[in-house]
């Protein structure tokens, strides 16, 4: 059975969000939205509850009805911790041998055009479809629009997450030693991201020497050795469900003048898109800020990731900071910034922060030193 664990806001913000979604249902001519258990269910009335083969389902109406929780009685108890009471939202529990597609049908107006989370199963979608005689409409449109920009408690949440990473890479001199496995040190990482106050751990990447040079690594029984260039990549969610994303390079020794001369070209680069975030500019833009600074640097090759992704109660959501995508920034969005260079079967380096745009620029969620950290 799900249980309800993790903290949430104030009940008033998950009403303004639920008020929110109305208006945006309606600029998109939706009349429903049905949000099946997932970070949008989270982020609408605080609820973690779980997917299973029976139905969990919140449904949103364009007219303003009180939404309507359908869920199986014997999940009663994942919505106890939510905001569904405060709300007076409606519980329409269902039992073995009810349909509880035709209970969602009950709850909308004939000929509903009708939006679902990206996230639900095909398992709900198929039936769910069949009862109201409709293909659904992705509703990403509307809830795009009301997860990429956070809200005050949610920029809160994000400094306390990136404060709890900054934390952790701060005695990374601790575990980062020459002779211990990469699994090793990312147990005594994952172990230092709980302790330092998070609710679980999310990732933890120990990348050493030629590790490095793949972004998504993990960890191995590779031991680290001196004069290797060591990435760390770690994070994972505070309460009430918001994660930290933070990558540090470090060098076990002093890096030699090769290595140090490429890596001043990345930390150039991660300042430049640090500096282009503001309202205004589009998402493609800071990504060319960091690229541009190493194609001129002759690394443009060695950079084969986007720049960034949104994060909030998903590590990776939208905005994503990548070519091609000309979305135009706005005060309160929240994303990674972390180009990085990676010279496969050699090293690898990055850089990473959380930002959050404000009115004139954008907020650092970490503050630990970007440089090449010498252990």
């Amino acid at each position: 059975m799900s249980s309800q664990t993790k903290s949430r806001f104030a009940a008033e913000v998950y009403r303004d969000r639920l008020e929110r979604a109305v208006e945006l249902m309606r600029a998109a001519s939706l009349d429903a939205l049905l949000i099946t258990p997932g970070p949008d269910l989270q982020y609408l009335i605080g609820s973690d509850a779980e997917s299973f083969e029976r139905l969990t389902c919140l449904v949103i109406t364009s007219d303003k009805a009180t939404p309507a929780v359908v869920i199986p009685k014997l999940e009663l108890a994942s919505l106890s911790g939510s905001a569904a009471g405060e709300l007076g939202l409606r519980v329409l529990d269902w039992v073995d041998g009810v349909d509880p597609y035709e209970l969602v049908h009950s709850t909308l107006h004939a000929g509903s055009r009708i939006a679902v989370a990206d996230a639900m199963p095909a398992l709900h979608l198929i039936p769910l479809a069949r009862s109201t005689s409709g293909l659904p409409v992705s509703a990403t449109p509307v809830l795009r629009e009301l997860r990429m920009t956070k809200d005050e408690a949610e920029i809160d949440a994000l400094r306390r997450a990136g404060a709890a990473i900054d934390r952790v890479h701060a005695r990374m001199g601790e575990f980062l030693v020459a002779g211990r496995t990469e699994a090793e040190v990312g147990a005594d990482i994952a172990a230092a991201i709980v302790e330092e106050g998070h609710t679980e751990v999310a990732f933890v990447i120990v990348g050493s020497g030629p590790h490095g040079a793949d972004p998504h690594h993990g960890v191995s029984d590779r031991r680290i050795e001196p004069g290797d260039v060591v990435v760390i990549d770690i994070g994972g969610p505070v309460d009430p469900g918001y994660y930290s994303d933070s990558t540090r390079t470090y060098s076990i020794g002093e890096p030699s003048s090769e290595i140090a001369a490429k890596f001043a070209a990345l930390e150039q680069a991660q300042a430049a898109a640090v500096a282009a975030a503001r309202p205004g500019v589009t998402a493609e833009a800071v990504d060319a800020a960091a690229r541009n600074v190493l194609v001129e640097a002759g690394f443009g090759d060695a950079f084969v990731h986007r720049t960034g992704h949104g994060i909030g109660l998903s590590v990776h959501e939208e905005p994503y900071i990548v070519a091609g995508n000309d979305l135009v920034l706005q005060e309160g969005m929240a994303f990674s910034i972390e180009p990085g260079i990676y010279f496969r079967g050699e090293w690898g380096a990055r850089i990473e922060d959380i930002v959050v745009v404000t009115a004139d620029g954008c907020e650092s969620m970490n503050n630990r030193p970007h440089g090449l950290t010498v252990l």
